[in-house]
């Protein structure tokens, strides 16, 4: 997990899976990175020295295109980000995150959500509370369906109109 503390209030913004790579903006810029990273399951991390590395992408141009892939990806995924967390509301970031949680698990119905409630929140840029009143207002809405750590998307039409739109309409 990605995150960075501003004021006192974590923002995540990234959860980071099995194979993906941490901290190559360092690498490239030489600098400090402004965010942190933190283990939210047991890991195994490999370090590889600047140098080291700078020497690997430069005899290796396919190594350094998918390096470039992952890093545009990034910048895309962060950009939809700061568009969610500036422009919309607690409801249509949670849809646009619920449908994007589905596509990444394989375009199902029932989604697994893997992090804690808390950490939702701060990925969404929000409060527990804030969160809760989100969610249990899709359930009313028969939007959604929780089931312990699984989420139900009941109308998917309605969640993307919800996540494309960034406003509730009920």
């Amino acid at each position: 997990m990605r995150a960075a503390v501003f004021e006192g209030k974590e923002q995540i913004f990234h959860i980071v899976k099995e194979g993906e790579t941490i901290g190559a903006v360092p690498v490239f810029s030489g600098k400090s990175f402004p965010a942190n990273a933190r283990a939210i399951s047991k890991s195994h991390l490999l370090f590889f020295p600047r140098e080291k590395f700078i020497n690997l992408i430069t005899n290796n141009p396919s190594l350094t295109m998918n390096i470039l892939a992952v890093l545009s990806m990034r910048l895309r995924e962060f950009t939809i980000q700061v568009e969610n967390l500036s422009l919309k509301e607690i409801p249509g970031r949670l849809a646009a995150y619920l449908l994007y949680l589905s596509e990444e698990q394989g375009d199902k119905d029932v989604i697994k959500l893997n992090i804690s409630k808390l950490q939702l929140a701060n990925i969404l840029g929000t409060g527990p509370e804030s969160l809760s009143r989100a969610l249990g207002n899709m359930k009313n809405r028969k939007l959604v369906e929780e089931e312990g750590t699984n989420i139900r998307l009941v109308n998917r039409g309605a969640l993307e109109s919800l996540a494309e739109d960034g406003k509730s309409s009920g």
